[in-house]
């Protein structure tokens, strides 16, 4: 006999059915979302330095791999690569301090000269402003700038500003990325290991596929942003801009969030051309700086990129304001390369790519604790022993 829950199906459209049966998977899902969101932010002390330390081992772990098969040593390989890690960080922040070290006096007049000059256009005609409406408008502006850049900035996964927390960070990153150097096939087979035995053959070609993604994104992104510091900090330098290198090093950071970093950074030269320069400079600094976005754009991303990454610029743009928005400039900067990690592994998932891939050992290998997992060098020595 049918029962009433039963009749009651029955009785409904089959839309409605299937509308209902996908809206609570839907809201689970959801659900599920949110509370690893919520863990994140809570542990964001910890998640963002990690996933920083995935960044530069997905640029390092190339080179380390290059000189072990150069007979150097792992160990002195490993060391190679922080120390040069170190070195370049160091020697970026050493240029940055010293050349605004040694402008200070210059920019200080310059930016004196540059406000007065502002000041006596505004109160002239046909403006005719007075030096009260001028004061008022620059205090609505600086409100303004100050709120709109603290959702920008403080975003939800934002690191914290004491020096405390930017040193634990660092170390967390330095650590974080000594070890996946060290050992990060094994730290990958033990969450391998995690899921269940007829999931690991397709969590482990997934995740390589992804981490191939990630590696080309994060070797095309240096070298994209490389060229736009190098056109834009030239531009500035040979324009007579002061803080040429800051801007440049500014430039190279920003250009790290794709389509809109290296514009908006690239915005901050043409301010400077306007405020130390005058009009003409600046206007001759935006044509350097959309000369330089128009040739990464169309030549530099679709030549070097090819189809390392098959991410749509819509979605590029659509993923870093979402980022933005949800976690300010931490959550853009890492939305294009999870977006990019992300819709290969779902890509290899959904074509079943694992099934006519070679059978992993990862596969077939029982649930073991990270501190357990023997190094395939040991089990091949093993073997032969």
């Amino acid at each position: 006999m049918r029962s009433e829950s039963q009749k009651v199906d029955d009785s409904l459209p089959r839309g409605v059915l299937l509308a209902s049966a996908w809206s609570w998977r839907l809201l689970l899902i959801g659900a599920a979302i949110a509370v690893l969101l919520f863990v994140v932010v809570q542990l964001r002390l910890i998640v963002v330095p990690v996933l920083i330390a995935i960044l530069l081992s997905a640029v390092l772990m190339p080179l380390k791999e290059l000189l072990i098969r150069g007979r150097v040593p792992k160990w002195l390989a490993i060391v190679i690569c922080m120390a040069l890690t170190i070195a370049v960080i160091g020697g970026l922040l050493y240029l940055v301090g010293q050349q605004v070290r040694s402008e200070s006096g210059v920019l200080r007049h310059q930016t004196m000269a540059a406000v007065e000059s502002l000041r006596a256009w505004l109160t002239g005609p046909p403006f005719n402003l007075s030096d009260r409406q001028i004061d008022d408008g620059i205090r609505q502006i600086t409100d303004a700038v100050q709120t709109d850049s603290q959702v920008l900035i403080s975003g939800a996964l934002s690191v914290g500003s004491t020096v405390g927390h930017f040193a634990t960070g660092l170390l967390l990153t330095l650590f974080s990325t000594l070890f996946i150097l060290i050992d990060g096939e094994g730290i990958w087979r033990w969450v391998v290991s995690v899921f269940p035995k007829r999931a690991r053959a397709a969590a482990d070609g997934s995740g390589r596929a992804g981490w191939m993604t990630l590696q080309s994104f994060v070797r095309v992104q240096i070298l994209v942003a490389f060229m736009d510091a190098c056109g834009i900090g030239l531009g500035a330098f040979f324009l007579g801009l002061p803080l040429a290198v800051p801007i440049a090093v500014v430039v190279f950071l920003g250009a790290f969030i794709p389509i809109v970093g290296g514009l908006v950074t690239g915005i901050l030269a043409v301010f400077i051309a306007l405020v130390y320069k005058g009009f003409w400079f600046a206007l001759i600094m935006l044509a350097i700086v959309l000369f330089v976005q128009q040739l990464e754009g169309h030549v530099l991303q679709p030549l070097i990129m090819g189809t390392a990454v098959k991410v749509h610029p819509l979605a590029v743009v659509l993923v870093v304001a979402a980022g933005a928005l949800l976690a300010g400039v931490t959550g853009a900067l890492f939305a294009v390369p999870f977006a990019a990690v992300l819709n290969v592994m779902i890509g290899y998932i959904s074509t079943q790519a694992w099934k006519n891939a070679p059978p992993s050992p990862l596969a077939q290998r029982s649930r073991t604790a990270l501190w357990q997992v023997v190094p395939a060098e040991r089990v091949r020595r093993a073997k032969l022993d």
